[in-house]
């Protein structure tokens, strides 16, 4: 997971296929609902009737099943490759009926990484809805001339210039100062004092179960409520702000002399204060819609925006923006899609090292997000990394070159862990969902990624 913040985000891949398919539909529709003009008398022959064929695209996913024998016995002898290790789990599901077509100790709980991404993605989309946005506010505050930055849990809030191509793009802290600024114009204010509040998230901003050494490292910024770029120090830094919240508060404070207002310095402990309930909201800011911070999420395997995601299911779902109150929400909400045994989290992101899912349990969670049923839940396979193409899996299949294209998953790593769960239509035709997780791996991460990715290619193959 370690070396996954570093991928760069290639563009999405997006379902080409399928737009052509329904272009394709309503150019035969067109021509079939046209209203007909008024016969003319003519020597001519009437013309022959347009008689369109089936559609371009016949529903896929539905072939036949693979051989069990043939993939059991193909993925057993994978699986005893010494790279993995001895604590080895493996599921292969089904997507249409949800029956296990292949199982190694796939009930069994196993340390998920960040595979873990999975199932808060899946909260996500089903309790928050696939449209749903986190705000950035600027509210009046309880003094004359003062107002509050109010921090809703947007990571994504960027101090960089909108000029800078991001998909999805940022909350832009700028157009924030820029709309405040003219608020405050308006009403005769071009002097204030500032405050921020970021008390919508509770408790530790490190999870107790992380390793000390995730945020110096960079793996991850301490979770507030409040942050711009993540908490990095600089574009393309990995290293981490001590204070995220109050570092996006000072940025936004340089930012309004430059269109206008004028900022009055408070006494430090003035600073950070809790908006009045009522405050009358006077700029904001949105984000991208959840499908996309989720999709953004798993292709990047980012650990600062999942974790933020985790915590919105919280907050939608009445617990306590917490760790706590996080992982209670996402498990109640999968309990509600019945797609909760197996899965036992301590965070969103999958840094800890305590989680534990079932190979079974993820499989199905894929399965369900594939489902026509679920269309919600659809960004999350949009979202899984391409092999050989995006996102974490963009290095990936090195020597499964075939298969390139073919197979979305998201990934895992942590010292002595390596999982990979997506899905592949295999040979015949027939979608199915995958898991494949160990977490006792030797030293040397490169060749367990690679009999992950083996396992991948066989079922892609079968």
């Amino acid at each position: 997971m370690r070396r996954e913040r570093g991928v760069a985000l290639v563009t999405l891949v997006l379902l080409q296929l399928f737009v052509v398919a329904a272009g394709a539909h309503l150019l035969t529709s067109d021509v079939l609902t046209e209203k007909a003009p008024a016969p003319v008398a003519s020597a001519e022959p009437p013309p022959v009737p347009v008689i369109t064929a089936g559609p371009v695209l016949a529903a896929g996913g539905n072939g036949p099943l693979p051989a069990k024998g043939t993939l059991a016995g193909r993925l057993t002898e994978a699986l005893g490759d010494p790279a993995l290790g001895d604590s080895v789990g493996a599921a292969v599901v089904d997507a249409e009926t949800g029956a296990v077509l292949y199982g190694s100790g796939a009930e069994r709980g196993i340390t998920p990484a960040s595979t873990t991404k999975v199932a808060t993605s899946v909260a996500a989309l089903a309790s928050l809805g696939p449209d749903a946005r986190i705000s950035t506010r600027v509210v009046r505050g309880s003094a004359p001339n003062s107002i509050v930055l109010v921090g809703g849990g947007d990571p994504t809030l960027t101090a960089r210039s909108s000029s800078v191509p991001v998909y999805p793009r940022p909350a832009s802290l700028a157009a924030l100062a820029m709309r405040t600024a003219k608020a405050l114009k308006a009403a005769g204010a071009t002097r204030v004092t500032v405050a921020y509040d970021d008390s919508l998230y509770s408790g530790s901003r490190t999870a107790s179960t992380w390793k000390p050494g995730y945020v110096p490292e960079g793996s991850v910024a301490p979770v507030t409520a409040l942050m711009v770029d993540e908490g990095k120090v600089a574009p393309g830094s990995h290293q981490r702000v001590p204070d995220p919240s109050r570092a996006a508060y000072t940025a936004f404070v340089s930012l309004l002399p430059k269109y206008g207002v004028a900022v009055a310095k408070p006494a430090a402990k003035a600073v950070r204060a809790k908006a009045s309930a009522g405050a009358q909201e006077i700029a904001r800011v949105d984000s991208a819609p959840m499908y996309a911070l989720v999709e953004r999420a798993l292709t990047l395997s980012d650990n600062d925006l999942t974790e933020a995601l985790a915590r919105q299911v919280a907050i939608k779902e009445g617990e306590p923006a917490s760790f706590e109150g996080a992982a209670a929400a996402v498990v109640r909400v999968l309990a509600r899609l019945k797609a909760a045994e197996g899965v036992r989290v301590f965070d969103g992101c999958g840094l800890s090292p305590k989680n534990r899912i079932a190979p079974v349990a993820l499989a199905r969670l894929v399965a369900a997000a594939a489902s026509p049923a679920n269309p919600r839940l659809h960004p999350i396979v949009s979202g899984m990394p391409v092999a050989g193409f995006t996102g974490t899996l963009g290095h990936r299949f090195v020597k499964n070159g075939s298969v390139h294209g073919l197979v979305r998953a998201k990934t895992g790593t942590l010292d002595g862990v390596n999982t990979l769960a997506g899905l592949t239509t295999t040979r015949s035709g027939r979608l199915v969902t995958f898991a494949f997780m160990a977490d006792k791996v030797p030293p040397g991460w490169g060749k367990a990624e690679a009999a992950l990715d083996r396992l991948a290619a066989i079922v892609a193959a079968s």
